[in-house]
């Protein structure tokens, strides 16, 4: 423990017997809030009589030693990191990347180091649209932590603002490729649902009726290996997770997501790499856009990364 690390400590009395740790923290200082409270517990930040206790709910006893250590005060404004980009376009404008899987795009708890905002402000030395925030300098759309791909970045605002109205109206065309269990009996379609946060996984988007955001997704299959299928998604609207949950809500989910493919029955006569693929196959491959100022229309493109590449090679060996 750090000297800047803050520890709150107390006595229970009798006054405070019987009552939730979470409420009787909030009660000994109101300016912590009971889900503030309820996170740090599960986090494993409480102990009671120097025992680890990971239950908001927990009653406490008149004579229980109740602490809770704060986490460290962190900077909100990200910092400049020396981090590889792969550039595919780049003017006084914006810039077109070629994300690796396993790079977040912008700092969040749990990452708040190591993130492709940090990489661009090393890169752009201060050049970003701060449209986005402090911590989303130039992000005009984002991908998920474990899909690669193509990303469009703004430098300066108007540019920002241009390209953000491109995707909101569907002028920008972002296709993706991905690999997934199963073969869709319709070769060519539109996933037209809904999608809003999962009721019971926070951590997870799903399907929903009535409620929730529109959500649209074209499709078509490019190869059906029976067990498996080779399929590009061209998004009409772009909400978390969105490809990844509208192929998994029709029954084929993509390989290796660890969220929405999870409990996918697999032949134990499959290649490991089948089994045990370590994320989402599902790759940003392909960008179209009119650049702001000089309104030519670009087009970039990025082949499958080594490993969904292997991947695929590993799937039309085993047929």
């Amino acid at each position: 423990m750090n000297n800047s690390t803050k520890v709150i400590e107390f006595l229970v009395s009798k006054e405070k017997a019987g009552i939730r740790v979470d409420k009787a923290f909030s009660l000994y200082d109101h300016n912590l809030s009971r889900s503030y409270i309820k996170k740090l517990v599960l986090n494993g930040s409480l102990y009671i009589d120097n025992i680890k206790i990971i239950d908001p709910s927990f009653k406490l006893i008149t004579g229980n030693t109740v602490k809770i250590v704060l986490p460290e005060l962190i900077d909100d404004k990200p910092k400049p990191e020396n981090i590889p980009l792969d550039i595919l376009y780049e003017d006084d404008f914006l810039l077109v990347i070629n994300k690796q899987a396993g790079l977040v795009v912008h700092p969040a708890p749990g990452n708040y180091e190591g993130t492709l905002v940090n990489a661009l402000l090393y890169h752009c030395k201060g050049s970003l649209s701060g449209i986005g925030g402090v911590k989303r300098p130039g992000i005009v759309h984002r991908l998920d932590k474990d899909t690669s791909g193509i990303m469009l970045v703004a430098k300066n605002d108007e540019a920002h603002r241009y390209l953000s109205k491109g995707i909101s109206t569907k002028q920008i065309e972002r296709k993706y490729k991905a690999i997934v269990w199963g073969e869709p009996k319709q070769k060519v379609g539109i996933i037209n649902a809904n999608i809003a946060r999962h009721v019971h996984d926070r951590k997870k988007m799903s399907v929903v009726k009535n409620i929730g955001r529109v959500a649209i997704t074209e499709y078509k299959v490019l190869n059906s290996y029976g067990f498996a299928s080779l399929i590009e998604c061209n998004l009409q609207t772009g909400r978390t997770h969105q490809i990844r949950v509208h192929l998994s809500n029709m029954g084929f989910p993509v390989i290796g997501d660890q969220l929405y493919a999870k409990g996918k029955t697999v032949s134990s006569k499959m290649p490991d790499i089948l089994k045990l693929f370590p994320r989402q196959a599902l790759h940003s491959y392909s960008l179209s856009f009119v650049h702001p100022f000089t309104k030519k229309l670009l087009t970039f493109e990025s082949v499958l990364p080594n490993d969904i590449k292997r991947l695929k090679e590993s799937i039309e060996g085993f047929i």
